[in-house]
């Protein structure tokens, strides 16, 4: 398999996950998104969606507020429908999933720093997915 950057579609797997979407018919990219994004979370052992679970991951991400769009050459060229927001949390999970497991893409950096980055990524992404709850007013105004 081939990598060539930190970005969720910097890999053979990622791209051609792309081209899948392109390919089928919109109907069909939500189904796909939610199966990758399933299948890495329920995965047990090596994690062989990994990569296509980041980019799903990513694609939810880019809809959701604060996400950055998905912008660049091995992402689907296709407009993507609107996700659901219960894709949220398994994307989320199928982040954490891949960022901590032993047979997931983690172990497989070799530079330091490119570790770093990828892991950056996964974190931006997390967050745009699980934004931390809002403190309401009232919440301002318990006692210590």
């Amino acid at each position: 398999m081939g990598t060539w950057g930190t970005g969720p579609f910097d890999n053979d797997a990622a791209a051609d996950f792309a081209g899948a979407l392109d390919a089928a018919g919109p109907e069909r990219r939500v189904a796909m998104v939610r199966d990758v994004l399933v299948r890495t979370t329920e995965a047990g052992g090596r994690l062989d969606d990994a990569d296509e679970a980041v980019a799903a991951a990513a694609l939810v991400a880019a809809q959701c507020p604060g996400g950055e769009p998905v912008d660049t050459a091995y992402g689907p060229e296709q407009p993507m429908p609107a996700f659901p927001d219960d894709l949220r949390k398994p994307a989320d999970e199928a982040l954490a999933r891949t960022a901590t497991d032993p047979c997931g893409p983690a172990p497989d950096w070799v530079d330091a720093e490119d570790a770093e980055q990828w892991q950056a990524v996964l974190a931006r992404l997390r967050a745009v997915l699980v934004p931390p709850p809002a403190i309401s007013a009232s919440d301002d105004e318990r006692p210590a």
